[in-house]
C-alpha cells in the first residue's frame, strides 16, 4: 500500500502518536455534543488530560469530577479509571483511543444516566464490539462530525472521522445516526 493510503485508513506510518494517546478534545466538538444532549447529574470527566473538555462543561454550568491516570496539570491524578468503582450519574470523554472498549465497558458498570465518548468513527466496526458492547443496546445517538475533527496537538487537518457516541443506561433499542 501507498504512504497516501495508509494514512487515508488511519494507519500511523510515521509512529507519531501522542504519549499515552492524548489528544486534547477541541472546543468546537464539546459545544457541537451540547446542542445535542444535555446531562442530568454529575459528570465525570476520567481522561481529564489537559482539562480543555472538563472547562467546557463546567462553562456550561454541569458539575464536573475531573481526573486522569497521567499528570496532565488538570485535575486528581493518579486515577486509573479502569480500576476504580466510583459510580457517577454520567461520563463525558475522549479515552485514550487503544483503550476505548475497556473504557466503554467500564463506562458501562459505574453510570447511572449517559455517557458520551468522543471516538473514531470506525469504533462501529467490529465483532467483539457487537459482541460485548453493541448487543447491550445502549447506544442510542452516534453524532457524526461532518467535517473532519483537526486536534490543536498535531499538525495539518483531521485524516479520520470523528463521532460522539452517546449511550443511555435506561435505553433499550437502536442507535440513531446523526451528523454535526
Amino acid at each position: 500500500m501507498s504512504d497516501n493510503l495508509h494514512r487515508w485508513i488511519g494507519h500511523n506510518i510515521n509512529n507519531d502518536r501522542e504519549k499515552d494517546d492524548f489528544y486534547a478534545t477541541p472546543q468546537y466538538a464539546v459545544e457541537a455534543l451540547l446542542k445535542q444532549e444535555t446531562f442530568d447529574g454529575n459528570i465525570w470527566e476520567c481522561a481529564c488530560g489537559d482539562g480543555a473538555l472538563s472547562e467546557i462543561l463546567k462553562k456550561n454550568n454541569y458539575e464536573v469530577y475531573s481526573s486522569d491516570l497521567i499528570d496532565r496539570g488538570y485535575g486528581e491524578t493518579g486515577i486509573d479509571f479502569l480500576l476504580t468503582n466510583r459510580k457517577t450519574d454520567n461520563i463525558i470523554t475522549n479515552p485514550p483511543f487503544k483503550l476505548a472498549n475497556e473504557f466503554t465497558l467500564k463506562s458501562f458498570d459505574i453510570t447511572n444516566n449517559k455517557i458520551a465518548l468522543f471516538l473514531k468513527l470506525s469504533f462501529l466496526e467490529g465483532i467483539t464490539r457487537n459482541n460485548k458492547i453493541f448487543s447491550q443496546n445502549y447506544l442510542k445517538n452516534v453524532y457524526v462530525f461532518s467535517k473532519r475533527v483537526s486536534f490543536e496537538n498535531k499538525k495539518g487537518s483531521g485524516m479520520m472521522a470523528f463521532a460522539w457516541f452517546v449511550y443511555d443506561m435506561q435505553y433499550q433499542g437502536l442507535p440513531t445516526l446523526n451528523w454535526i
